[in-house]
């Protein structure tokens, strides 16, 4: 527990502009218009938004609500139940391994922001020094399809792949240091540092700018990708509804696993970032609006998108569907060979560019703050060396992440992207419902929320979260772990999975008694669990013991209601 040096907030906005950096990132541009398309377009709306009300609100007001009430990062709250602490070492884990590769990403911005001042865009055509003899312009009666990298390649593939890149042909051959990337790394984290050193005092400060300025690059982006011709076509290709695609699993499984990776549930974020709010703050308006935000910011992109997607296919005499991919292809192949047919093109790519990069350092802030502060909440005596602490996790972050700056680093980049937090995300969110709906208790955690916000938990809540989710996040785990593969797949999907057993097994060996005592007596929530402050803590035990029953039945009546 705290003493209550807890850092807060400046104000509940910057609190709800941090989590919506953290939600809204780089996957809302180049994941989710793709999915939407291919799923069913309009018609995958509707799997999208059940699973928003049923997975996504309750999962991020979960967090929050634990993160808020302990003032606790992502290891500590599980003093709500230390069997399961754990997992909270296994979400420091797996932002390691995320931020190793999505630091590497950030650096693509970067280098096209610089190529972009260049006139004309150095991959608007063959015949440079890096092109080979299958690259084939795109032109009005073009047969080629943008970003195809089998035997006939595009400029713009060919000067991302082997101009910026210098990608080797496989993970195996992993080549030397990629030096233009790696410049743009260390200065992507520089600025990082820069911004989250003073804490979440710098951090809410800064995301005024890097999380609005995103939102006016988008809506200028809007305006002009409405205004191409062939933009209609585009966006029809997008909303247009497949009824028949609702039958389909797959279709419902996408949905969910889209909602939950989008929210940022499991990583420890949500946590963190709750845990500097005001201790009374009602955080349930603030736990529906990120995650609504966010889904609309999603179909919001997707317009913007497919609306010039639409106007590049026109330009080429090609359907929609070939120029429509998912994934980096999107951001830096298929989007900058859509810019080049714009009229001046250097302004959408430096802008396009500018906004991927605050959208991807939005979501580093608080992934790396989720490090930092679950770090410092577990060990308080580190909290005087809060920048060093900083300094010396930015150092070691980087130093990994350079891995990924090699000419094998796309091949690093996928193989991590596609299954770090495949098995640990969604475990550990069924342990914190576990512990804090069945070993801490529904009537404690009612009480908790009672005292803590004035606000009775509605029972919507806890039948969600004590039924219905458990079943969606085995499901979205068994559906996702089907994607893995090889051993390497295997070795990154389980890699933090395994703090879980081993923090249990030595949490067991080290208490007293006999196997079945130990377990149930370590699922308890210790000493250190409750609210961090001391003035608060003393109300909340006086709450708790004097007041419990008539808590209780004044939960029950408004509940009925």
């Amino acid at each position: 527990m705290a003493d209550g040096s807890h850092e807060r907030w400046g104000s509940q906005l910057e609190y709800l502009l941090s989590c919506l950096g953290y939600a809204v990132g780089i996957g809302n541009i180049w994941r989710f218009p793709y999915l939407c398309y291919r799923n069913g377009g309009g018609a995958f709306l509707i799997p999208y938004f059940l699973t928003l009300v049923i997975c996504g609100i309750p999962l991020v007001y979960l967090e929050t609500t634990l993160g808020q009430f302990a003032s606790a990062g992502c290891i500590s709250i599980f003093n709500i139940n230390p069997l399961f602490k754990g997992a909270g070492y296994a979400v420091i884990l797996v932002n390691i391994i995320a931020t190793t590769y999505f630091a590497a990403i950030m650096s693509f911005p970067l280098l096209y922001i610089y190529h972009s001042f260049t006139s004309p865009l150095p991959w608007q055509s063959c015949g440079n020094s890096w092109n080979t003899d299958r690259c084939s312009e795109l032109t009005g009666n073009s047969t080629s399809v943008i970003g195809n990298t089998g035997a006939v390649t595009t400029p713009e593939d060919e000067f991302f792949h082997i101009r910026l890149l210098q990608m080797s042909p496989s993970i195996h051959e992993i080549g030397g240091i990629v030096w233009p990337l790696f410049c743009c790394n260390l200065i992507c984290w520089v600025f990082v540092y820069l911004c989250i050193c003073g804490g979440v005092k710098s951090v809410g400060k800064i995301v005024y700018f890097t999380v609005l300025f995103p939102y006016v690059v988008l809506f200028a982006l809007f305006i002009r990708g409405v205004t191409l011709p062939g933009a209609g076509q585009g966006i029809l290709y997008f909303i247009l509804p497949d009824w028949s695609q609702l039958k389909n699993p797959k279709v419902w499984a996408d949905a969910a696993t889209q909602i939950f990776y989008s929210l940022g549930p499991g990583w420890g974020g949500l946590v963190s970032m709750a845990s500097f709010n005001k201790f009374h703050y009602d955080n349930l308006r603030s736990s529906i609006i990120i995650p609504i935000v966010n889904s609309g910011t999603s179909i919001w992109a997707g317009f913007v998108v497919f609306s010039v997607l639409g106007f590049a296919a026109e330009r080429a005499g090609v359907p929609v569907s070939q120029v429509a991919t998912a994934g980096p292809g999107l951001a830096f192949i298929t989007y900058p060979a859509a810019v080049t047919l714009m009229p001046a093109p250097n302004f959408w790519a430096i802008t396009f560019f500018v906004m991927l990069f605050f959208l991807g350092i939005d979501t580093m802030f608080v992934t790396i703050e989720a490090v930092i502060t679950g770090l410092l909440d577990e060990y308080p005596k580190l909290h005087r060396r809060r920048k060093l602490i900083t300094l010396m996790t930015c150092l070691i972050l980087f130093s990994i992440s350079t891995i990924c700056n090699t000419k094998a680093g796309l091949h690093i980049i996928g193989l991590l992207d596609s299954h770090v937090a495949i098995a640990c995300v969604p475990i550990v969110c069924i342990m914190e419902l576990v512990a804090a709906v069945y070993t801490y208790g529904q009537d404690k955690l009612r009480t908790d929320v009672l005292f803590m916000t004035g606000r009775p938990l509605k029972r919507f809540w806890l039948i969600l979260w004590r039924y219905i989710l458990p079943v969606i996040l085995m499901v979205v785990a068994g559906y996702s772990l089907r994607e893995a593969s090889g051993i390497a797949g295997w070795c990154v999907a389980l890699a933090s999975v395994v703090c879980i057993p081993f923090f249990a097994a030595k949490t067991i060996y080290m208490s007293r008694g006999p196997l079945l005592q130990r377990i149930k007596e370590n699922c308890r929530a210790n000493a250190l669990w409750g609210p961090a402050e001391t003035e608060v803590r003393a109300q909340w035990n006086t709450f708790r013991k004097k007041k419990l029953h008539v808590s209780l039945d004044i939960l029950n009546n408004h509940a009925d209601k």
